[in-house]
C-alpha cells in the first residue's frame, strides 16, 4: 500500500495508507453508521462528490459482486475505513473492494482513526477535503482544495443521470434463486425521473406491480403531462440524487409544472426535497447529515420504523402550511415524509428500498402503486 495524504478545510492534516485508486480527489467528507452494505453505499449515486467515512471497523471482508451494485459504478470520491480486508470470503463475491475502487478512480483510505474523523464531523459538520497519493505537502494540498469548486457549486445530477430512456424490468432480489425477479406484466406505467436513482428503488417499484420507464433528469414536464393526458402513464416518481437541491434551477422549473397538473407523484430523498422547493419551501443543510441504516422514524400512525438514510439537506418545518407531515426523525425531529394537501403527491426523505437494510418502510411503494392503478 502506498501512502496517502489528507487535508481538511478546518486545517487538519493526516497521513494514512491507500488501497484504492492512485491520484488526487477533492470532495465533502461525511460519515455512515451502517454496519453492512458497503458496496451498495459506495455505488449509490447520491454519494457523488463525497468521501464516505465508515464507522464499521472492518470493510472489504465480503468482497464485491455485480448484482449488489446500486448503479453502474462507484460515484463517491473516496472511502475511509479503519481496517481494510483485501482477502474476502463470500460465495457471491467476484472481486475485492480495492479492484472496484481502482476501476472507478475512487480513493481508498485505511489505517486511519475513523472514530476521530466521525467525532470531528459530528462536532464541526461535514466539510470539504482533499486526499492525494501524489501530493504530500500540506500547503500544496490546501492550495488545490481552495481552488477547487465546492460540492454545492457542482451539478452532479448531470453526471449521474441516465442519458437515454430505458425500461427497467426486474423486481426485488429472490433469495431462493439468487437472482432478481422478472417483472410482471402491468397495464400501469410510471416514469422515473433519474436524478441518480438507485437500482433497488426501481426493483421495488416493479415489485409493487408497475411498469417502470426511466428518463433523464433533463426531462420536459410538458411531455409527461401530455403522456398522462393520453393515458400512457399513470404517475411520476422523482428519485434520489447527489448535491444541493437549491442549485437545480432548471429541474425545479419542470417539477413546478408537474405539481400544477393532477398527476400522482411519489418522491424519495432528493426528489422529496425538489417537491418542497417547487412548492416554495426551500431546503436547508443539516450540520453533518443523516447517513446510516439505523435511524428511527415515527410514521403518521405513531409506529416507529427503523430506516436507512443518506442526505445532507432537509425540508423546512413550515412546509406544514401546505402538507401533512407523515414521518418524523426521532433522532433530531426533522421531517421525513409529507403528504401534500388536496393532491396525490407524497414523498419521504429516508430510503424504504434500502438493501441491505430495514424493510419496515416498503409499504410506501405499494401505496404509490395503489394510487397509480386507481387514477
Amino acid at each position: 500500500m502506498e501512502k496517502i495524504y489528507i487535508y481538511l478545510e478546518n486545517g487538519t492534516y493526516l497521513e494514512a495508507k491507500s488501497f484504492g485508486a492512485s491520484g488526487t480527489n477533492v470532495g465533502e467528507i461525511v460519515f455512515n453508521t451502517s454496519m453492512s452494505g458497503y458496496q451498495e453505499i459506495i455505488t449509490d449515486p447520491s454519494y457523488a462528490g463525497q468521501f464516505i467515512t465508515f464507522t464499521a471497523p472492518e470493510i472489504g471482508n465480503v468482497g464485491v459482486n455485480d448484482d449488489d451494485n446500486e448503479s453502474n459504478k462507484a460515484w463517491c470520491k473516496g472511502v475511509f475505513v479503519r481496517n481494510y480486508n483485501e482477502t474476502y470470503s463470500n460465495f457471491r463475491a467476484q472481486k475485492s473492494l480495492s479492484e472496484l475502487l481502482k476501476e472507478n478512480d475512487t480513493l481508498g483510505i485505511c489505517d486511519i482513526d475513523t472514530r476521530y474523523l466521525t467525532k470531528m464531523i459530528r462536532d464541526e459538520g461535514a466539510m470539504m477535503m482533499i486526499a492525494s497519493t501524489q501530493i504530500s505537502a500540506k500547503d500544496e494540498l490546501k492550495k488545490v482544495l481552495e481552488e477547487t469548486p465546492r460540492i454545492e457549486q457542482i451539478n452532479y445530477i448531470e453526471q449521474v443521470s441516465t442519458k437515454e430512456s430505458y425500461i427497467h424490468k426486474y423486481g426485488a432480489w429472490d433469495m431462493e434463486t439468487l437472482s432478481y425477479k422478472k417483472g410482471m406484466l402491468s397495464d400501469k406505467k410510471i416514469v422515473v425521473v433519474d436524478f441518480g436513482v438507485k437500482r433497488n428503488i426501481l426493483n421495488e417499484l416493479v415489485d409493487a406491480g408497475l411498469e417502470v420507464e426511466v428518463i433523464p433528469s433533463s426531462f420536459k414536464a410538458d411531455d409527461l403531462i401530455a403522456r398522462f393526458d393520453k393515458g400512457e402513464i399513470g404517475g411520476v416518481f422523482l428519485s434520489n440524487g447527489p448535491g444541493d437541491p437549491l442549485t437545480l434551477t432548471a429541474e425545479k422549473e419542470q417539477v413546478e409544472k408537474l405539481i400544477k397538473k393532477d398527476i400522482p407523484i411519489f418522491a424519495i430523498c432528493l426528489g422529496h426535497q425538489m417537491l418542497s422547493i417547487a412548492h416554495g419551501y426551500d431546503t436547508f443543510k443539516l450540520p453533518f447529515g443523516q447517513h446510516g441504516g439505523n435511524h428511527p422514524v415515527a410514521n403518521e400512525e405513531k409506529i416507529v420504523e427503523i430506516t436507512a438514510q443518506n442526505h445532507n439537506y432537509n425540508v423546512p418545518d413550515d412546509i406544514e402550511k401546505i402538507a401533512t407531515v407523515t414521518h418524523k426523525n426521532l433522532f433530531d425531529n426533522t421531517i421525513e415524509g409529507v403528504q401534500y394537501n388536496n393532491k396525490e403527491i407524497f414523498s419521504v426523505q429516508h430510503h424504504p428500498e434500502a438493501s441491505p437494510g430495514p424493510h419496515e418502510s416498503k409499504y410506501i411503494f405499494k401505496k404509490f402503486a395503489s394510487i397509480v392503478k386507481s387514477s
